[in-house]
């Protein structure tokens, strides 16, 4: 199984629930849905998500998601993420954690979790 990860508001996750496929903000704005490897999921959320309290960690199992997956470079560094193109059939998803911050507001991915990224 080849994992991915996505960060999104516990909110909007549970709307996903309710509608049965998870469409992110991005999906409509960019055209496709960020996720991220398990070696990049920290960096992202303590650059975009620094101390915030709302959030969930998706982890989705790539070999089932229905749309397309491309795996391009956002910044300047070349580093390749996982976007996909469409929307997340929720049967592609394995896990769901609440994400909270560290006291000092950064993250970090538990160590009881690190093992579900490989």
């Amino acid at each position: 199984m080849s994992v991915i990860l996505h960060i999104t508001k516990r909110a909007k996750w549970e709307k996903a629930l309710k509608a049965g496929r998870y469409e992110a903000d991005s999906l409509c704005d960019q055209g496709f849905i960020h996720c991220s490897k398990s070696e990049q999921v920290i960096s992202v959320a303590n650059f975009k998500f620094h101390g915030r309290k709302d959030l969930v960690l998706v982890y989705i199992d790539a070999d089932k998601i229905a749309s397309e997956i491309r795996y391009e470079s956002c910044e300047a560094d070349n580093e390749l993420f996982p976007h996909i193109y469409g929307p997340l059939n929720l049967d592609a998803v394995t896990d769901v954690y609440e994400f909270q911050p560290l006291p000092d507001g950064s993250f970090a991915l538990p160590d009881n979790l690190a093992d579900n990224t490989s």
